[in-house]
């Protein structure tokens, strides 16, 4: 007797057909619409995880995301999972339990590194300035020298208030004090400058999602030697690797080992270097997608890349301007990849998004915490960070204002957005 199908997705749709998701243009603040040429590179075929042409394109990703990173550091590798993935690989394995760490927040993101911390049995210190702010070097070198702090972990880019935090100076402050800066620039890499050497940044992570113009599910990470020297002195090897598994050899005290074996960094530095000691496997087709990501922004040109961003996000910044709406935080310190915009007061934000998403296949997103439901944020990045997306985003967003009762000058959005681009 032909069993009975109960499920109610499956009775939504024909069992084994294909994925085919509707168009969209993702102008939020991430993930954005990806580059055909990663999805291309992401369709090849897999080979073994120690297969040479494997092994070769995981030093050629390595390579290539030290000139994105602006690194000579030899620990810059890929962790496996979304952009959050690399936090905790970071965090798990430079916070020793009872560690000090100092964590400043602007934004929802820096509450994440709060967490993240904790549950790393960090004792956590934060210092907060108001959303939509950034913090000032003199404030962060206060909170260094009144906590003492093993580590600073910090955010450069938070979409979730568009600031983006200068980095300048805080590395060689940190390093004053003994102790070491983590930043994590998942929103910011490749669409704004990071000098992770230059400014003296001691481990970042980042993801694909954003101005690298990829799918989440890969997280580069770049440690300084001072980061490798903490992550040396609690390194270990799995029982299962050792010639005797009941030996201690190649073990440290339960009391300072990374309390996670997946993102054990000691284990992933060791599998992505010369010992190819096996800790995983590799996700290769992410793998695929990460090392064609870093190679379309070295193709492109790193300076060129983040001068496109600045200028797509120059002209949609004077273009929501340009539709009489209010501009979300310190402008001066904006990240050139997504704007924050206040909702008028007589239109529904969410019924917006609606139409903005049904009728014209554009999503752009709200915010979290105390700005949810209060801002929109639109995003030029990546892939979308070209002229044809701003102006068709700006020109959808005024039909669909108006139809709300919003007053806006007719064409005033892509009018302001293309003396930018005349300039």
């Amino acid at each position: 007797m032909e069993q009975t199908i109960r499920d109610a997705a499956l009775l939504r749709t024909a069992v084994g057909a294909p994925v085919a998701p509707p168009p969209r243009l993702l102008m939020g603040p991430g993930p954005i619409t990806v580059d055909p040429r990663v999805l291309r590179a992401m369709s090849a075929q897999l080979v073994g995880q120690y297969d040479p042409a494997m092994t070769a394109y995981m030093s050629e990703t390595q390579a290539l995301y030290r000139e994105v990173f602006r690194t000579r550091n030899e620990a810059t590798v890929l962790i496996d999972g979304t952009s959050r993935a690399g936090i905790e690989a970071a965090l798990v394995s430079l916070i020793t339990p009872g560690d000090k760490v100092l964590v400043p927040v602007f934004g929802r993101f820096g509450h994440l590194l709060r967490e993240i911390a904790e549950r790393c049995g960090a004792e956590v210190h934060v210092r907060e300035v108001p959303w939509g702010q950034v913090f000032t070097l003199e404030a962060l070198e206060e909170a260094v020298r009144e906590v003492r702090p093993a580590l600073v972990a910090l955010v450069q880019g938070d979409t979730s208030t568009t600031m983006n935090q200068p980095l300048e100076g805080v590395g060689a402050m940190c390093h004053r004090y003994d102790a070491l800066l983590y930043v994590d620039c998942t929103a910011s890499l490749a669409g704004n400058p990071f000098e992770m050497d230059a400014w003296e940044v001691d481990a970042a992570t980042a993801g694909l999602q954003k101005c690298l113009g990829g799918p989440s599910g890969s997280s580069p990470l770049s440690l300084s030697p001072r980061a490798v020297a903490v992550v040396d002195a609690r390194r270990s090897v799995e029982a299962g690797l050792r010639a005797d598994p009941d030996s201690e050899e190649d073990t440290v005290p339960q009391a300072v080992r990374i309390r996670s074996n997946y993102f054990d960094l000691g284990m992933v530095l060791d599998y992505w270097g010369p010992k190819r000691l096996n800790h995983h496997t590799e996700a290769t087709t992410m793998l695929y997608g990460a090392r064609e990501c870093a190679r379309l922004v070295l193709e492109e040109g790193l300076e060129q890349g983040i001068a496109r961003h600045r200028l797509h996000g120059e002209a949609m910044l004077a273009g929501v301007q340009g539709l009489g709406l209010e501009v979300y935080g310190d402008v001066a310190h904006k990240m050139t990849n997504v704007v924050a915009v206040h909702i008028p007061a007589v239109v529904d934000g969410e019924a917006v998004r609606a139409e903005m998403l049904h009728d014209y296949g554009i999503e752009i997103g709200t915010s979290f915490g105390p700005l949810a439901g209060t801002v929109w944020r639109i995003g030029t990045m990546g892939y979308n960070a070209r002229k044809d997306a701003v102006l068709v985003t700006l020109a959808s967003l005024e039909q669909v204002l108006r139809a709300h009762g919003a007053p806006v000058a007719p064409g005033g959005g892509t009018a302001a957005a293309q003396e930018v681009y005349a300039r």
